[in-house]
Order: C-alpha cells, then sequence, then structure tokens
C-alpha cells in the first residue's frame, strides 16, 4: 500500500450539525476535536509505506482510532464498528455520515507497520506536541514520577516439537511424553523440597540429553539457529551445574544475578523484580505526568525498564529524555527511591527543584540521636580539614571516587581521640580514632540542605501532590490493564493458565513454582 497524503480536513457541515443534535453538550471525543483540532496528520507517517501501490487508510485517522480504541477498551472490530457507528467518533475523524469506514484488519496492520518502522513513541509526543501548542503543557512547571510493576506473560514453548517433529520422534524416550505430555500445575508437582529437587534435577538431565542431541550428525543443521534452542543453551547453563560428572541443581547462590538470571523462555527479557513487599517477574514502568494547578494532569514521558533496574538509576535517565523534548519541569516531586545527593546536585544543574524524602544518616551516631554525626562537624573545604565538636582538626584526608559520587574521608588523630572525653559520642573503637566519612562538598551541602527542609510544614504540603501519580497508576491499572495484570505478546495465548508456565524448560526455569 501506497500514501497519498491528504490537507487537514474539515469536519462536513452534515456531521457537524447531526453530531450537535446528538450530543448538545458534546462528548469526550468532540471536546477533544474542538479544543485539540487534527491531532496527527498523514504526513508524519509517510516513512511507514511505500511511493507506489494502493492508496492506504489515512494513518492519521488509524491513529487517532488507535487512541479512541485504547481509551474505550474496544477490540479492532469493535472500534471499527464504533467509526461506523458513533456519531462522536465520525466527528472527531471529521467523516462523511455515509463513510463506510474500514475493515477490522486495517488496525493491526497500521499497528504492524508501526512496529516495523521506528515509531518509538510517535503517538505519544505527537499528542504531547499539540497539547503544547495550546498552552496545556505548562514551560518549566510542576511533575511528579512514580513506578509499579508489569507482569510477564509466561507460557510454555515447543518449538522443536513444531519445526522438526520428525527428527524428535526418531529418538525422544517415550517417558518423556508420559513426563513433558501435560502442562504442569502446581497439583502435578510434588509435595515435597526434595521430591521437588529430584525432579529439577531430572528435568537438567533431560534438557542435556536434548542439547546433546542437537550437536549429533544427524540434527538438522538449522535447529542450532532457531531463537528457542540458544535460549534453552542459556537457561540450562544458568540453571545446572556438572559436579563430579554429575549434573546438578545450581543453589539459589549460585545462580546469576535478577539483571541476568532468565525466568522463562517465553519471554527471554523478563526479569525478576522486588519492590518492597511486591515480587514479580516481568518488568517496571516509570510515569512521570505534570501536576500544575490550573491545568490538565498529562503523562509526558513512559520508561519501561527490567524489573530489577531501581528507581535510582532512573531519575537522571527520565531528566534526560525530558530534556530532549523541552519538557523539563521546574519542581520535580519524587519519592525517596528516586532521591539521592547526586541526583539533587544533577537536577540543580538543569534547573529542576527535586523534591523528595531522603533517606536519614545510617551512621549509628544519627540512629542514636545522641552522638556525633556528621552534622556536628565542621568541614572546611578549601583546608581539605574537620572539625570535631571538641574543636579537634583531622590529620589526613582522602577521596574516594568510583561511587555515584566522590565519598571524602576524614582521620582525626589517634592521640587526640583516645584523650577525648566524649568519645563514647564520636566512635566505638577501643582503639581507633574517629573517621568521617562524607559525599564531596556538592552533594554532602544539598543533602544536608534537603534534611533541613524535610523537617518543615511546608516542605510536605508542597509533596503532598506527588500522591497524585500513584492515583494515576491505580486509574490505568483498572481502566487499561497497565499493571499488574499480565502483558501478552503478539500471537501469545492469553488464558489464565499461560501465565504459568510448563515443560521441562520452562518449568526448571521459573524454579518449579515454590523451589528456591
Amino acid at each position: 500500500m501506497s500514501l497519498h497524503p491528504a490537507d487537514e480536513r474539515i469536519i462536513p457541515e452534515e456531521t457537524i450539525r447531526v453530531a450537535r443534535a446528538a450530543f448538545p453538550k458534546g462528548s469526550v471525543y468532540m471536546r477533544m476535536r474542538d479544543a485539540l483540532g487534527p491531532i496527527y496528520t498523514d504526513r508524519a507517517f509517510a516513512a511507514l509505506f511505500p511511493r507506489r501501490g494502493q492508496p492506504a487508510e489515512s494513518p492519521a485517522r488509524l491513529a487517532l482510532v488507535t487512541v479512541m480504541q485504547f481509551a474505550d477498551g474496544l477490540t479492532d472490530r469493535q472500534a471499527a464498528d464504533a467509526v461506523r457507528s458513533r456519531i462522536d467518533w465520525t466527528y472527531a475523524l471529521a467523516l462523511e455520515l455515509t463513510d463506510a469506514g474500514f475493515d477490522a484488519s486495517v488496525l493491526s496492520e497500521f499497528r504492524d507497520r508501526l512496529l516495523s518502522g521506528d515509531p518509538a513513541q510517535v503517538l505519544f509526543e505527537r499528542m504531547l506536541e499539540v497539547v503544547r501548542s495550546h498552552k496545556l503543557l505548562k514551560e518549566r512547571g510542576r511533575a511528579r514520577t512514580d513506578s509499579t510493576h508489569i507482569l510477564a506473560a509466561i507460557r510454555t514453548l515447543n518449538t522443536l516439537a513444531t519445526v522438526a517433529p520428525d527428527w524428535l520422534r526418531g529418538w525422544v524416550p517415550s517417558v518423556w511424553f508420559d513426563r513433558y505430555g501435560r502442562r504442569f500445575e502446581e497439583y502435578r508437582l510434588p509435595p515435597g523440597k526434595a521430591g521437588r529437587y529430584a525432579l529439577a534435577e531430572q528435568m537438567g538431565v533431560d534438557g542435556s540429553t536434548l542439547l546433546t542431541a542437537l550437536h549429533r550428525p544427524d540434527a538438522p543443521d538449522w535447529l542450532w539457529r532457531v531463537p528457542a534452542v540458544e535460549t534453552l543453551r542459556q537457561v540450562w547453563v544458568q540453571q545446572f551445574i556438572i559436579r563430579e560428572d554429575q549434573l546438578q541443581w545450581r543453589t539459589a547462590e549460585e545462580l546469576p544475578s535478577s539483571a541476568l538470571l532468565i525466568r522463562s523462555p517465553y519471554d527471554s527479557e523478563a526479569r525478576y523484580g522486588q519492590k518492597r513487599q511486591t515480587a514479580w517477574t516481568g518488568y517496571k514502568v516509570h510515569l512521570t505526568e505534570t501536576c500544575d494547578d490550573d491545568l490538565p494532569s498529562l503523562i509526558t514521558t513512559v520508561e519501561t525498564t527490567a524489573a530489577p533496574t531501581t528507581d535510582y538509576e532512573m531519575t537522571a535517565l527520565i531528566h534526560e529524555h525530558l530534556a530532549q523534548h523541552a519538557r523539563l519541569p521546574g519542581v520535580h516531586l519524587i519519592d525517596t527511591g528516586y532521591m539521592s545527593a547526586d541526583h539533587i546536585v544533577t537536577s540543580g544543574e538543569r534547573g529542576i527543584d527535586l523534591v523528595g524524602p531522603v533517606a536519614e544518616e545510617k551512621s549509628w551516631q544519627a540512629q542514636a540521636k545522641e552522638g556525633f554525626d556528621s552534622t556536628a562537624f565542621v568541614i572546611d573545604w578549601e583546608a581539605q580539614r574537620a572539625r570535631c565538636p571538641q574543636g579537634h582538626l583531622s590529620q589526613k584526608w582522602h577521596m574516594r571516587t568510583g561511587q555515584p559520587s566522590p565519598v571524602l574521608h576524614f582521620r582525626f588523630s589517634r592521640t587526640a581521640c583516645r584523650a577525648c572525653p566524649v568519645r563514647s559520642k564520636c566512635t566505638q573503637s577501643a582503639t581507633l580514632p574517629r573517621v568521617l566519612t562524607i559525599y564531596a562538598q556538592p552533594a554532602f551541602e544539598a543533602l544536608q540542605a534537603a534534611r533541613r527542609r524535610q523537617q518543615s510544614a511546608e516542605f510536605w504540603q508542597q509533596y503532598a501532590c506527588r500522591a497524585g501519580i500513584e492515583g494515576t497508576i491505580a486509574h490505568r491499572e483498572r481502566a487499561y490493564g497497565l499493571a499488574p495484570r499480565p502483558v501478552y505478546w503478539v500471537g501469545q495465548d492469553p488464558s489464565p493458565a499461560s501465565v504459568y508456565g510448563s515443560g521441562p524448560e520452562h518449568v526448571a526455569a521459573r524454579r518449579l513454582a515454590r523451589g528456591r
């Protein structure tokens, strides 16, 4: 199909008359059209279509249908019917009342084109450009960020049985059909830990047998190029080890880190994550939205990461992406997970007031609330010396790099510390002197200022607005299935049972439900 871009479409007079009669006060889509005009243009999608061929359906209209379809939770068929039957959709799309619409398959073909090109977030970014042009997105306003989890949809793979059934049938032991012919559910697993370990190791032996068979001369060479086979190999390397010529299931301590461990061969990028009391396998999404009092709340960036990625790692990246589109806020409200001394400094350099609770000092002196923590010392940054509460100056200074922020160590005199009358409030060592460890000057001063600010009622009054992002996430969970419902990828069975894997290679990867 080829694209023949159309000029800006005007809503037909008859469509306006009938729509106004049906909706005297308008509908959400009619008001959207009236306020924002035509959001998408055909030319924005020109790169996705060839220059020759049968004329394609207007991508601008398909893009808007895709947005409205998602907002209303419609299937492709329901959305295609809505184009023909709903007068408010006809109004928003600037169609004639007699327009016959299009077949439902056109929507999936359009999404395929978006995914095959370089769409990134073209629908999202264009929408924000339009609302900015209508002054609904404030320059250097106020924003808030939070994250939630996305569950990976996990089910079994039978790739080899599909692509090479004759080869498998020629050598696979008959017991495999009994062992793996049915989906593994919780009730089919051995009841005790020892039984589950034995089953896992038997699966390990079977998987190794399969991988060995793939190396035999009679195995088709192209099987090693099947992605599922490579995933199987990686899973077995991660899950099993040979000790004294015997295959054994790795202990929890021997497994790779969460960032590397494959949790499911169906979705090899899904990872295990934990945030407070919530644990899941999948991904994490970070939403940032505006929260200015006089304007609507608008999501300005969406970042999807692996599940183990911490909130702390995302603060600078979120700011970088916002800066690329000139959407940096003047005030950014975030929770403790996103906060750090170095983020306060770097955000300030971008002109952002990072507002959020910072962790209290972890030293035993600060926790006891009666010892000399870092705030009790006076730092002479130019002289690179610290003065303790008793007036003694540090004797040595050392900077350690390689961390998110450089760390300074001030060591005091052993003689002075030994004779100090308040030594018990300064160090718990019987013989060693006090060593004061703090961040370098910019981060140290920013952190101390943040801790002082959060002691005020004004800070918590300002910070209270951040809670709105949790409502945004909760609304998207209920209305649009953002999380924690599983995300099903193209071609995957969306049945509830598919969330839990089966088959030898899969059960071992997910640690047999209640394994380690």
